[in-house]
């Protein structure tokens, strides 16, 4: 199915009402009674608290009748979880069995009956099976629609933004007498909020439709309870004229007042997330300008008579994989070929991961870097790898990076080891503190003189769920950082700043460059899981993904009002397994990051969108209620824990590439990551052609391979590029042999035993950075005619596309 128009329009708002009837056949969690039942009843998607039923005491077949309302919205998707518990005044309560159960099936004006049994899929009989009796019923309420924003799976819902301001005056007097002024609403994404001396102004965000409450009370500062009875003003955010300041009197002590000032701000419909899978107004510009650029080279490059057309111009990318300084190495002898062979200016895109990254970090402090002879910063770079890294550990640095860390903090971000890591990692990189931004390589894009850098990442769960089983693809380009499984984006400047439902709610500033360097190469987060499926074969890692990945689509056929019904372990195993479960799973030197996708909901109808189903790889995504969205922060880090690859953002349809330029650093496993890439294409129906590698090639690899599909147009030309030593032994330059005395320039040794270029190495001589650089450069260098065909390849392909639609 395509991709739903965007939404942006006003959508009824129902009332749920769910008449928890009976439970039966409940046995006895313990030996000495019967159980006392009761049943909790959880929906995030219309309400934060927590509903329960009565306890039912010593009754195996417990009836309640008692029912409970929601208001929901439709056209979001809804799940509602039940859970049967045994209530036990001694220890934990028992949980007995849960249901998640999709309100899909529950149309406006019609009845529901479900029997919940928790009882083997194919077993028809519900006899002496444990059992909930529930009834449903929808219907439609007399107040205002709901405004929603939706790019077709994620969806912004319309909020109350609360302003409240406390006389400052009267606040300064509160607080000498150990007391200040206490807000909540629960329903808000602040939830609570308290004056001091410094903080007398908030804002609330809150969805309309949950029918938010202002509660505000009189409280001693050293005071943490929360008792409902003290409110000393309880006020329906509904009450309030939207637009309109409206001043209430707090009584507080000895007949006096405290002024409080409200307003609710109209809530407009422009968001500070871009949902939407389309490239960014920034990147479209800047794309009419590159090909210019890359028009201008290619008329130069192919002695063309005129410059081609804007539709007939290829997009063309580089794209890395990580590896250490190795690859930060290679990369730049990389570029340096294409510059010398002036195929530089025909890329549009550098994708980079991991180490690769470093290189264009450098790149990109400088506005004209590919315009001008690329020796000189590689220079500039080869003093930093040669030098000693022992001072990024000196009493100096440390002191350094706790003033670093302990600012950061009091900017707002989060704190982790991933930004320590990040201040480390610059000290061995640089021998100055950088304070250069993402945002700030615009300027090296302003006139399509660039390529456009792209940083790749992956975003995990923190702990308790391997990378293999959910990972999920993030790029960071000056422009903008996203989801492209999500299609949602922020402005690049805005990462790490506090959001909810698409809205900005607390900007933060700019992190500096280095700490989006210890994201991307955070070698340290992978728990013992992640290494236990890397150390089996490659082969054994994808046959179980791809099984994974088929149970995963068996479960999701049943997206459309799925019911699951499980028992959870007994609480004596569960915690076993839950320690085990940790132990095995948790991120000890995890990253977080603030979510700005955070609070957003799916679109009921998400899971058939193509561009979602696209990047839909992981057990988690039928589970809208274990996706991003209602997680606090991201955990962010290298993407060498699934693909150690940076294609996915350069496979992204709407940027329509044509030729990739796979510049492989991993020279002590080749072909893997291409062959890997390949398959995970396959499996996904990403357009991507087969990697097929012959026993010959194994054997005695070349320096380049060009694969492409025929049969299907939409797959890009690929260039794939190993980092090996073949006929760079007996060859400085193409066609130009060795002397015997420079026998010694070709001896770069790659294997796993005793090499230089080990991932651990940071520090290199002069001689193997050298050697490095000129391989690299070399392997471009003998492979011109394969780029140039390949280039020519993707011209006459969009003329011709172009043809047949005119024709």
């Amino acid at each position: 199915m395509e991709n739903a128009a965007r939404k942006n329009q006003e959508f009824p708002v129902f009332l749920l009402s769910v008449r928890i009837i009976k439970a039966i056949n409940i046995s006895s969690r313990d030996s000495l009674s019967a159980s006392d039942c009761y049943v909790t009843l959880s929906l995030m998607t219309a309400l934060k608290e927590q509903f329960r039923t009565q306890t039912i005491k010593n009754c195996d077949t417990p009836v309640w009748n008692e029912i409970f309302y929601f208001r929901i919205q439709p056209t979001i998707k809804n799940v509602l979880r039940l859970e049967v518990c045994d209530d036990d005044p001694f220890t934990d309560d028992e949980s007995i069995f849960i249901v998640y159960y999709d309100l899909t099936k529950v149309q406006p004006g019609g009845t529901v009956f479900e029997l919940f049994c928790l009882r083997p899929k194919k077993e028809d009989s519900v006899c002496n099976h444990e059992c909930l009796e529930v009834e449903f019923k929808l219907a439609a309420t007399p107040g205002p629609p709901e405004h929603l924003v939706s790019n077709g799976v994620l969806v912004a819902r319309e909020l109350s933004i609360l302003e409240v301001k406390v006389d400052r005056v009267e606040n300064e007097k509160l607080l000498k007498a150990k007391k200040n002024v206490v807000i909540t609403v629960h329903e808000s994404y602040e939830g609570t909020q308290k004056t001091t001396s410094d903080l007398h102004c908030f804002r609330f965000h809150c969805i309309k439709n949950w029918e938010p409450v202002l509660k505000a009370k009189l409280q001693s500062v050293e005071s943490t309870g929360d008792n409902d009875s003290n409110y000393l003003l309880i006020l329906p955010l509904k009450c309030l004229p939207v637009g309109q300041k409206v001043e209430i009197d707090l009584p507080t002590e000895k007949g006096e007042t405290l002024e409080l000032q409200l307003q609710v701000i109209d809530w407009t419909q422009n968001l500070d997330v871009r949902l939407g899978y389309e490239l960014c107004g920034e990147e479209q510009d800047f794309l009419h300008k590159r090909k210019k650029v890359v028009a201008h080279a290619l008329s130069k490059l192919f002695y063309l008579r005129r410059n081609l057309l804007e539709h007939e111009v290829p997009v063309v990318a580089v794209m890395a994989t990580g590896g250490g300084v190795r690859a930060m190495v290679a990369l730049y002898g990389h570029l340096l070929a294409l510059q010398k062979l002036r195929i530089l200016d025909c890329v549009t895109y550098i994708s980079s991961a991991s180490g690769s990254t470093w290189t264009l970090t450098d790149l990109y402090q400088h506005p004209d870097w590919s315009q001008k002879t690329l020796e000189q910063l590689i220079n500039v770079a080869k003093n930093r790898i040669l030098r000693s890294k022992w001072d990024v550990i000196s009493m100096d640095r440390l002191k350094y990076y706790h003033k670093e860390l302990t600012e950061r903090i009091k900017k707002g971000h989060l704190i982790s080891f991933t930004s320590l890591w990040g201040l480390v990692q610059a000290a061995f990189l640089n021998e100055k503190p950088n304070d250069s931004k993402l945002t700030e390589q615009r300027k090296a894009l302003n006139e399509g003189q660039n390529p456009l850098p792209i940083y790749a990442a992956i975003n995990v769960k923190e702990k308790n769920i391997t990378t293999f089983d959910f990972r999920e693809w993030i790029e960071f380009n000056p422009y903008e950082v996203g989801f492209q499984k999500y299609g949602a984006y922020i402005r690049a400047e805005d990462f790490d700043s506090q959001f909810f439902m698409g809205k900005l709610v607390k900007r933060f500033p700019e992190s500096r460059i280095c700490f989006l360097e210890g994201i991307w190469t955070n070698i340290f987060s992978r728990n013992l899981l992640d290494g236990l499926y890397w150390s089996s074969t490659t082969e054994e890692f994808w046959e179980r993904w791809v099984k994974d990945m088929t149970e995963k689509d068996e479960e999701i056929s049943l997206e459309d009002g799925y019911t699951t019904v499980y028992k959870p372990p007994c609480s004596t195993s569960g915690k076993l397994c839950e320690i085990f479960n940790d132990i095995l799973a948790d991120r000890p030197l995890k990253g977080a990051s603030l979510n700005f996708l955070e609070g957003l909901e799916f679109d009921n109808d998400y899971l058939h969108q193509k561009k979602f189903i696209e990047w839909k790889d992981t057990v988690l995504d039928g589970s809208p209620d274990k996706l991003t969205p209602v997680e606090k922060s991201l955990c962010l880090i290298d993407i060498g824990y699934f693909l150690n690859n940076s294609a996915p953002p350069v496979l992204k349809p709407e940027r329509n590439v044509d030729v990739i330029i796979a510049v492989d650093y991993d020279c002590f496993n080749i072909f893997k990551q291409a062959e890997m890439l390949a398959k995970y294409c396959e499996v996904q129906g990403i357009p991507f052609p087969k990697i097929n590698m012959t026993e010959e090639d194994r054997k005695n690899p070349k320096e380049c391979y060009m694969f492409s599909d025929e049969d299907n147009p939409k797959a890009p030309i690929v260039l794939y590029f190993p980092l090996i030593n073949s006929s760079f032994r007996e060859y400085k330059a193409p066609g130009v042999k060795r002397t015997p005395a420079e026998m010694r320039g070709g001896e770069v040794k790659m294997s796993k035993d005793g090499s230089p270029y080990a991932t651990k190495h940071v520090t290199y001589s002069e001689e193997d950075f050298d050697k490095l650089l000129n391989l690299s450069a070399y392997n471009i260098l003998c492979s011109k005619d394969l780029i140039l065909q390949s280039i020519e390849k993707a011209v006459l392909k969009r003329q011709n596309v172009w043809l047949d639609r005119s024709i």
